[in-house]
């Protein structure tokens, strides 16, 4: 038994159809449009479930729900469709005419379209997602640079994957067309494996944030200020005010130390006072010291704090000074 078996057949053709099989018809894209008036309405109710975050669960919303209810939709009457086209063999009722045949490709079609329509309005949120993620919510012009090269990665990606299925919609021969675009695309990455191990560096340094632009990193044998981030290279001015360009495909195998990320600093120095100082004054002078130092709120580890004479030369008795302040909030 078909899910149609209980079609009645009707002489009286209707621009080519049984005035039945007319009635399923209206009945599937009439259902269809109801799925596409759900799933849009319905898919903000979805999306606040999976994201959090106010902003974007706004802008996923409206870039996304008339598309995806469109595929939906597509779904629905592609389905139900290739279902009764496949049943014409054994129900002489479903009668379809010859100008309709393609109507299951065509849905296929809007199908395929209308998902890449959405991933495409979709990809414009990764902006927004990385600001959300990001420690101060500014992201500097290294970081959109890179969001900017994400994204027409991801456009790439979903134009070469929808152009495939469309292909197959339209009835091009998928397998030979998948077996030139494979020799295509590896010889093409052949040809571009450094730079795109470079990309994929600098999209590791804007994920990972192992350090940003002006901390100060020692990067294997290379020490210096982070002064850019570029998509292929990552720029650090040293000391000697050198300019060292290092490929970001080394950042993804190579330890970064970053100077940047101390939760505090240490102080040391000396100080001189003259030789025929009192030594109750200058012992005193010691005591009152390190207890400005211990109950300063800008200083920390207090236990690893000293103010103590350090040596006495024929000149000078010499106070050595240890302290160490917080960075962390700064």
């Amino acid at each position: 038994m078909g899910l149609y078996d209980n079609l009645t057949y009707s002489s009286d053709d209707l621009g080519g159809f049984s005035e039945s099989t007319l009635i399923v018809l209206a009945s599937i894209f009439i259902a269809s449009f109801i799925v596409r008036f759900l799933v849009s309405t319905l898919s903000h109710r979805f999306v606040s479930v999976i994201i959090s975050n106010d902003e974007i669960r706004k802008k996923a919303v409206k870039k996304g729900d008339a598309a995806l209810g469109t595929a939906a939709a597509s779904v629905f009457a592609f389905i139900f469709c290739s279902i009764l086209w496949d049943e014409r063999s054994e129900n002489a009722n479903i009668v379809i005419p010859s100008w309709l045949e393609y109507l299951p490709d065509v849905l296929q079609f809007l199908l395929v379209f209308f998902v890449v329509v959405w991933a495409f309005r979709l990809v414009s949120l990764v902006y927004d997602v990385v600001k959300f993620f990001d420690t101060d919510g500014e992201l500097d012009g290294t970081e959109k640079t890179l969001i900017s090269a994400l994204e027409s990665t991801l456009r790439f990606v979903i134009a070469f994957v929808g152009s495939v299925f469309i292909a197959d919609a339209l009835g091009f021969q998928l397998t030979s067309l998948l077996a030139g675009l494979g020799i295509t695309g590896l010889a093409l990455a052949l040809a571009a494996k450094d730079t795109i191990s470079n990309f994929f560096g600098a999209i590791t340094v804007l994920l990972d944030r192992p350090f940003k632009v002006g901390d100060w990193v020692i990067i294997g044998s290379s020490e210096g200020e982070v002064i850019e981030i570029n998509l292929r290279t990552t720029l650090v001015r040293t000391s000697l005010d050198t300019i060292i360009t290092i490929p970001n495909a080394n950042l993804v195998s190579t330890p970064v130390e970053n100077w940047g990320k101390r939760r505090w600093r240490r102080w040391q120095s000396m100080i001189h006072l003259d030789i025929n100082s009192d030594p109750t004054d200058v012992e005193s002078f010691c005591k009152r010291t390190l207890e400005l130092i211990q109950n300063h709120e800008a200083t920390t580890k207090e236990d690893s704090s000293w103010c103590s004479i350090n040596t006495i030369s024929a000149q000078s008795i010499d106070i050595g000074l240890n302290l160490y302040w917080n960075v962390s909030s700064s």
